[in-house]
């Protein structure tokens, strides 16, 4: 279960990759690639998670980060 998307930034791909993991415990884990390098990598723990609830706890998740370096990426253009 998990999300992939990429984007052209510039003559680099930016990849923002989100997986659940369920060992040792249940978590979201989001790697931000951009020109194929790890930048960041962002943990969030999902103990106590209804079981349904997973895929979308995950898609909220990946959609945040991809929020979040939009906007960053945005003010940069603007300064």
């Amino acid at each position: 279960m998990g999300r992939l998307d990429a984007f052209d930034v510039g003559a680099k791909k930016l990849t923002i990759q989100t997986e659940f993991f369920a060992r040792p415990a249940w978590r979201i884990e989001t790697k931000i690639y951009l020109g194929g390098e790890l930048k960041k990598l962002y943990t969030e723990d999902l103990e106590g998670s209804a079981e349904d609830e997973l895929q979308k706890r995950v898609n909220d998740f990946h959609q945040a980060k991809i929020d979040e370096l939009t906007e960053s990426l945005r003010a940069r253009k603007s300064q």
